[in-house]
């Protein structure tokens, strides 16, 4: 009998259903409970919060989550892949090692973390070495905006998580890592795929592809027959039944909300997806033209025929420095003449903007109700629209503009047009606005680390 393993996504992104690990547990068998925490944001937030406190800097909601599971976790041999180190793997792992303590669980559990991607302390000595950090969009050297970079991360692949399991971790904690490479490690090490078995690792990539966004391939965020979707109150997150020879299903526990289908897999296969034939991560490159679907049965897609070939010389590096400020202001504006009371209010805020001489590098304005979301494919408004939100969103540089345009919204409210309503929450929040800066580098200047914890 082909030898099969059950992984599981627990978490899509940092924020996502806190109920859905503990449901994936009391749902049905697994093997191995994928989390994955890190968008290319969240690692800015991350190093604010480390910053601040050098403690900090990992997804905290990571730490409970673990408490409450890890009794079970240790019962039934269930382990953990988690990107929730976000940049402090070592602070996240001590919290969770702490807590096995305190449950009694000394000497039953082994964690693992994984370092090496974190590439801030190395910035200057690598760009003084001739590496550029390109921006892969614009082109310009990181030089240009070095004085502000926050974080710099390279994406590391399956590798270091594989030799941690190998190495005996039940809980492999990480920093920046592939997404996909959460699922991946899982399969490379149970069935000891080679690493130049392109075809299975492309596979294993698809699949780590298809549930690192959590219910969003089982029926959340679904566009095809959204309606008919069932207890969408209650989702299966998804579960990727692996086999040994790179074929797997994806499916959910029985009984549960959502639904798994050719649709709902396509529909997250579509995301970020980028050059459908060369889908790179540092362990492979995946064709996804070669991917074959097929409802076997209710809520099980099969998933075979996946290609591959080898991966680049090179990792991408996510870093994220500060351009300036933001701030967003919003009134809602109620019928008779809604359309035209908004936006009479916007060409007086202008004008106001307009005397105060203020430079901005973008006042964005939008009807939400009218044509925010499509544009001029929305058609004609309706003169007789019962409501409009007028939302108004400005970006500089500086401050002090930002901070001006922030005094000038609530004022419409009594010497503006009439009928206001929806108006909440005081002035608008001056936000620091975090930019991401894409860019290469070789593999050669990125080393992985392993480190075992004792509990």
């Amino acid at each position: 009998m082909t030898d099969v393993i059950r992984i599981a996504a627990g978490q899509g992104f940092w924020g996502d259903w806190l109920e859905a690990p503990q449901r994936q547990l009391e749902g049905g068998p697994i093997d191995y409970l994928m989390m994955d925490y890190l968008a290319e944001v969240t690692m800015s937030i991350m190093q604010k919060q480390r910053s601040r406190d050098p403690a900090l800097g990992y997804a905290k909601d990571f730490v409970p989550l673990m408490r409450s599971l890890m009794r079970e976790l240790v019962e039934r041999r269930i382990r953990v892949t988690a990107n929730a180190g976000g940049v402090n793997p070592l602070a996240c792992a001590d919290a969770v090692v702490a807590c096995a303590r305190e449950e009694g669980l000394a000497g039953k559990l082994c964690i693992a973390i994984v370092t090496g991607d974190d590439m801030m302390e190395r910035l200057d000595e690598l760009l003084a070495a001739g590496h550029v950090f390109a921006n892969l969009d614009t082109g310009e050297p990181l030089t240009t905006v070095r004085e502000s970079v926050q974080s710099a991360n390279a994406y590391l692949g399956a590798g270091p998580i594989v030799e941690a399991l190998s190495r005996g971790a039940d809980i492999v904690i990480t920093g920046r890592v592939t997404d996909t490479a959460l699922t991946l490690a899982p399969m490379i090490h149970r069935f000891g795929w080679d690493w130049s078995d392109w075809s299975k690792l492309a596979a294993g990539t698809v699949a780590g592809h298809i549930i690192e966004c959590g219910a969003q391939c089982s029926g959340g965020n679904c566009l095809v027959d959204w309606e008919r979707i069932p207890n969408l109150a209650d989702p299966g997150y998804p579960i990727i039944e692996a086999s040994e020879h790179g074929g797997f299903v994806v499916t959910k526990h029985p009984g549960t909300g959502g639904r798994v289908s050719v649709a709902s897999v396509t529909e997250q296969l579509l995301y970020e997806m980028g050059d459908p034939t060369s889908y790179i991560t540092p362990d492979c490159v995946a064709d996804f033209t070669s991917i074959r679907l097929r409802q076997s049965a209710k809520d099980r897609v099969s998933v075979g025929g996946v290609t591959g070939g080898p991966p680049t010389d090179f990792l991408k590096v996510s870093i994220s420095h500060s351009w300036g400020y933001k701030a967003i202001g919003t009134l809602v504006y109620a019928w008779p003449d809604a359309l035209k009371k908004a936006k009479k209010a916007d060409s007086i805020l202008r004008e106001r903007l307009r005397r105060l001489d203020l430079e901005f590098d973008q006042l964005l304005t939008e009807l939400v109700g009218v044509d925010a979301t499509h544009g001029r494919l929305a058609g004609p408004p309706n003169p007789d629209i019962p409501e409009v939100q007028l939302r108004v969103g400005v970006r500089a540089k500086e401050r002090r503009p930002v901070e001006r345009f922030t005094r000038e919204i609530a004022p419409l409210i009594l010497n503006g047009p009439p009928s206001v309503t929806g108006f909440a929450g005081g002035r608008p929040k001056v936000e620091e606005i975090v930019a991401y800066w894409p860019a290469l580098i070789p593999k050669r200047e990125v080393q992985a680390r392993v480190q075992i914890l004792e509990v």
